[in-house]
C-alpha cells in the first residue's frame, strides 16, 4: 500500500506499521532489485564503497539538523531539515547494502552508531564544523552544500548506471532529490551575495572555508578503481561540477577562490579514515545514546 502523502499514511488504520515518522507509506525504491553481489566483484571493495557514499551522506545529514529551529527565517529551518532527511534516506540505503554485501551481520544501525572514528569513510568536507554554535556560519553551510550536492549529483548521475542494481536505483532515486539541494544552495548563494556588503563579505568568505576541502572530492581512491564498472570514478565528474561552480558564481558575481588544497594526514585522507577533529566531536554526539544502552529497543 502507498500514499500520496505521509499524513494519509500516519492517519490511515492500516496497522502499526504504517505509523513510523520516517519513511511512512511511501514506496520502497529498492523493491523488486536483484541483491546478488555482481558477479566477479569484490565484496570487501562493494561494501566499503557503499560506506563511502552511505557516511558522506550520513554525516552532512547530522551537520544539517544543527540549524533546526536555529536557521535564518522558519521556512529555511523546514528546507534543511527536509535536505537532512533526503541525506539520511540515502545513508540508511547504503549502510544496509554495505552491509548485507559485508555479510557480518552488521545492519545499518551498528554501522552508524557503533564504529569508531578511523572507520569512517566520508570526506572531510562533509564533518566541517559550520553549524550555529561558536564558529559557525549560515554562508558556510550553504557554500558546503552547493559544493557537496552539485559533486554528489554528478557522480549520482553516472551512478545510476552501475553495473550494480542496487548501487543503480539508489542513485536514480539519489538525483531527483540532490537536484533541489543543489538548487535550493544555489538560490541561497544568489541571495547572499547580491543581499548587503555583509553578508556578501561573510559568502566569500565561507567559499574560501570550504574551498581547501574540493580538490579531495575528486582524488580517485583505490577502492573506487577497483570497482570499475560499478563505482565512479570521482574525477571523471570535475568538468560539471566546474561548468555548474562557474555558471552559480558567475551569476553571483562572486570570485573563485584560489586557496591552496588541505593536504593528506600522511598520504591519507577522509575516505582512508583520517579526519579532522570535528568529527570525533560529532560521532560522540550522535552516537551517545546507542553507546549508552546498547540493544535498547523503542
Amino acid at each position: 500500500m502507498s500514499f500520496d502523502n505521509a499524513y494519509d499514511a500516519i492517519t490511515d488504520g492500516a496497522g502499526d506499521d504504517q505509523h513510523w515518522a520516517f519513511g511512512t507509506g511511501f514506496d520502497d525504491p529498492l523493491a523488486g532489485v536483484d541483491r546478488a553481489v555482481p558477479a566477479d566483484t569484490s565484496a570487501v571493495d562493494l561494501s566499503t564503497y557503499c560506506l563511502m557514499l552511505a557516511d558522506d551522506a550520513l554525516i552532512l545529514s547530522q551537520r544539517l539538523t544543527e540549524w533546526c529551529s536555529r536557521a535564518p527565517e522558519l521556512e529555511e529551518d523546514v528546507a534543511l531539515a527536509n535536505i537532512a532527511l533526503d541525506l539520511l534516506g540515502q545513508a540508511r540505503l547504503l549502510l544496509t547494502r554495505a552491509g548485507e554485501v559485508e555479510g557480518a551481520g552488521r545492519d545499518e544501525d551498528t554501522l552508524a552508531y557503533l564504529r569508531d572514528e578511523h572507520e569512517f569513510r566520508n570526506v572531510r568536507l562533509v564533518e566541517l564544523d559550520c553549524g550555529p554554535g561558536p564558529g559557525g556560519d549560515f554562508a558556510t553551510t550553504i557554500a558546503r552544500l552547493l559544493v557537496f550536492s552539485t559533486w554528489r549529483l554528478a557522480v549520482f548521475t553516472q551512478l545510476a548506471h552501475s553495473a550494480d542494481p542496487v548501487l543503480a536505483a539508489i542513485a536514480a532515486k539519489g538525483v531527483k532529490e540532490l537536484a533541489y539541494h543543489r538548487d535550493h544552495a544555489a538560490q541561497w548563494t544568489l541571495r547572499l551575495a547580491g543581499g548587503t556588503d555583509h553578508s556578501r563579505t561573510r559568502m566569500i568568505a565561507a567559499l574560501d572555508q570550504i574551498w581547501p576541502l574540493v580538490d579531495e572530492l575528486f582524488t580517485p581512491h583505490p577502492v573506487e578503481q577497483s570497482l570499475p564498472a560499478i563505482a565512479v570514478d570521482p574525477a571523471t565528474a570535475r568538468p560539471e561540477f566546474d561548468d555548474v561552480l562557474d555558471t552559480v558564481l558567475t551569476a553571483a558575481t562572486l570570485p573563485r577562490p584560489t586557496v591552496p588544497p588541505m593536504s593528506p594526514v600522511a598520504g591519507r585522507t577522509g575516505r582512508d579514515g583520517a579526519h579532522t577533529e570535528a568529527l570525533g566531536y560529532l560521532l560522540a554526539e550522535m552516537q551517545h545514546l546507542a553507546r549508552s544502552l546498547p540493544g535498547a529497543t523503542w
